[in-house]
């Protein structure tokens, strides 16, 4: 059974929850929480081609759906910038002082939502939904 709108719907909530931590400036959470919505709809994808995805890493699940689509320019620089999102947004030893929700800013998150958007938006185009 194929799941794709199950991944698709939770990267729709993922993303709503870090519109919400945006308005809350939960930064850092936000930034991460859109990193999780794009790899949930990457994983979507993977769904849609019957070619399950496994990971984080979402440069990694980029490559290994490329096989099946073409990925433009504009989604592979999204999902770079919200690659870097996985890991320094939530552990303070990624720096060398400092809390993650001390390193993250507004400007960080908007542009996370707006990366995660994208990206969400191609995987809908593909998968016809």
């Amino acid at each position: 059974m194929r799941r794709v709108q199950d991944w698709l719907r939770e990267a729709e909530a993922e993303f709503q929850a870090a519109s919400d931590l945006l308005a809350h400036r939960h930064w850092s959470w936000c930034c991460f929480t859109c990193q999780q919505a794009a790899e949930k709809a990457l994983k979507a994808l993977g769904e849609h081609f019957r070619e399950l995805q496994f990971g984080h890493n979402l440069n990694l699940l980029i490559q290994a759906l490329e096989v099946y689509t073409s990925i433009p320019e504009p989604i592979r620089q999204a999902a770079s910038r919200l690659n870097r999102c996985y890991i320094p947004t939530r552990y303070p030893n990624a720096f060398d002082r400092g809390a993650p929700a001390d390193q993250f800013f507004e400007a960080d998150a908007r542009e996370a939502l707006e990366d995660a958007k994208e990206v969400m938006e191609f995987v809908r185009s593909v998968v016809g939904i």
